[in-house]
C-alpha cells in the first residue's frame, strides 16, 4: 500500500508537470515571437493582422474578480458564521444542503441565470437613471461570479471556524465579552487561515470560470474601467478562439493560458507567504 500511495502521489506530481511542460512549450514561442512586452501589454486583440496584445483580457480578469470579491467574500464569510455560530438547527438542516447544492450547479445553468435575471436588472435599473447599456458587462459577470464563489467560500470558512477549539470562546465569554465580540475578535482571527484559504479558492475559482462569463460579460476585447461595459476575461478569449485557430494564432492563445496559470500560480503564493507571516 505505501507503493500504491507514492505512485499515486507521484501521478498527480506527473499530471502538473506534463501541463506545465505543455503550455511552456506551446506557449512561450509565441511570446517570444510577437514579443513579450507586445503580448503583454498591447492593447489590440486583431488576430487577422497578427496583432497579438492581452492587456485588455488581463485588466477584464482583474475586474471580473475583484468584483466577484466584492460580492461573494462578505456574503459568504457572513453566511459561514451564521451557520456555525447562529443557525438553528432544524434551520441548519435546510441551509447546509442548500449552500451545497450551489456548488454542483453547471456553470451553463448559472450562465443561464445571468443571461435571463441578472443582464435585464441591470439593463432596467441602467435605464431608470437614464442609461442605456445592454447589461451585458463586467458588473453582471462579477456578481454572477460573486455568486458561484459562494458555495466554496461558505463551506471551507465554516469548517474552519468549527475547528477552533470551543474553550476559545467560552475563554472570551469568561472574560466579559459578549457573543458577537467573542466571535468576531476571536473565533474569527483563530479561523484565519481557513478563511483565507477559502478566499483564494473562490479566486481561483472566479479568475478560471469560462461559460458563465461569456453569456454575461459582453466578450469584447477593450480596454475600459467602466463596470456597465462589457470586456472580455483570458478564459473566454481562449474559448471562442481556440476552435479555429491555427498557426501563430492558436499559440498565442495558449500563450493566453501562460499567463493565467502563472496569475493563479502568482496568488497561491501570496497566499503561502501571507500564512506563514501570520503564523509567525
Amino acid at each position: 500500500m505505501h507503493g500504491v500511495f507514492f505512485v499515486c502521489a507521484l501521478a498527480s506530481i506527473l499530471a502538473v508537470a506534463l501541463i506545465c511542460v505543455f503550455l511552456f512549450a506551446n506557449g512561450l514561442p509565441a511570446m517570444k515571437e510577437i514579443g513579450v512586452f507586445d503580448f503583454l501589454t498591447g492593447t489590440k486583440w486583431k488576430p487577422g493582422n497578427d496583432i497579438y496584445g492581452i492587456l485588455p483580457m488581463i485588466l477584464g480578469s482583474i475586474y471580473i474578480t475583484a468584483g466577484a470579491i466584492v460580492v461573494g467574500v462578505p456574503i459568504g464569510l457572513l453566511t459561514a458564521v451564521f451557520m456555525a455560530f447562529y443557525c438553528p438547527k432544524r434551520l441548519y438542516g435546510f441551509l447546509k444542503p442548500c449552500t451545497e447544492l450551489l456548488a454542483g450547479i453547471p456553470s451553463i445553468v448559472y450562465g443561464f441565470f445571468g443571461v435571463i435575471v441578472i443582464v435585464p436588472a441591470i439593463r432596467q435599473a441602467a435605464a431608470f437613471f437614464g442609461a442605456d447599456v445592454s447589461g451585458s458587462s463586467i458588473l453582471a459577470a462579477s456578481i454572477l461570479l460573486g455568486i458561484m464563489i459562494l458555495p466554496t467560500i461558505i463551506g471551507v470558512s465554516e469548517a474552519a471556524l468549527r475547528a477552533v477549539p470551543a474553550a476559545y470562546y467560552e475563554g472570551a465569554v469568561a472574560m466579559g465579552a459578549t457573543h458577537e465580540r467573542a466571535i468576531f475578535s476571536v473565533m474569527l482571527p483563530a479561523a484565519r487561515s481557513g478563511v483565507l484559504a477559502a478566499v483564494v479558492l473562490g479566486i481561483g475559482r472566479a479568475i478560471g470560470e469560462t461559460m458563465a462569463v461569456i453569456m454575461v460579460a459582453g466578450n469584447q476585447p477593450r480596454l475600459t474601467g467602466n463596470m456597465l461595459e462589457g470586456i472580455r476575461t483570458m478564459t473566454a478569449n481562449i474559448v471562442i478562439e481556440m476552435g479555429y485557430a491555427s498557426g501563430l494564432h492558436r499559440e498565442a492563445l495558449i500563450a493566453t493560458g501562460v499567463v493565467l496559470f502563472v496569475f493563479i500560480l502568482l496568488i497561491n503564493l501570496a497566499f503561502s507567504a501571507l500564512k506563514r507571516r501570520k503564523d509567525t
